[in-house]
């Protein structure tokens, strides 16, 4: 199974809960993007995957216990059949674009409308948070 997931939002943050879970059960392994929009939902970003979009930016961690990680992610980012439907993300594999090849990672995009959120154009989620 593919142990890389790519992060792109408040997971990158270590101030809370789960981006404190990813710091103690993953390692980081380069940044990397993928074509798609950013958008901010609210207190968090959501992304969409969109051959023809532009990038959104993030990081790629290598996560340790890919099953036990993945559970809990999927339960923090909504997704899955115990959750509310439609779910809020979907995680799904994707081709990450980094500084050298190709890599294969999970990511989880925003599942609900995206009509009227603000798009981050810079697809960078921390960059923006920080103006």
């Amino acid at each position: 199974m593919i142990n890389k997931l790519f992060i792109y939002g408040s997971l990158l943050e270590t101030d809370n809960e789960f981006g404190r879970y990813l710091k103690q059960h993953a390692t980081y392994f380069k940044p990397g993007k993928f074509k798609g929009k950013l958008y901010d939902v609210d207190d968090y970003p959501g992304a969409i995957y969109q051959p023809d979009g532009d990038f959104v930016h993030g990081g790629i961690v290598i996560l340790k216990n890919i099953a036990e990680a993945l559970k809990i992610l999927d339960d923090y980012e909504g997704y899955g059949d115990d959750q509310p439907q439609p779910n809020l993300f979907i995680r799904k594999l994707l081709t990450i674009t980094t500084d050298s090849k190709p890599v294969k990672c999970w990511v989880y995009l925003y599942n609900h409308p995206v009509n009227r959120l603000k798009q981050i154009y810079s697809g960078d989620y921390l960059s923006y948070k920080k103006a």
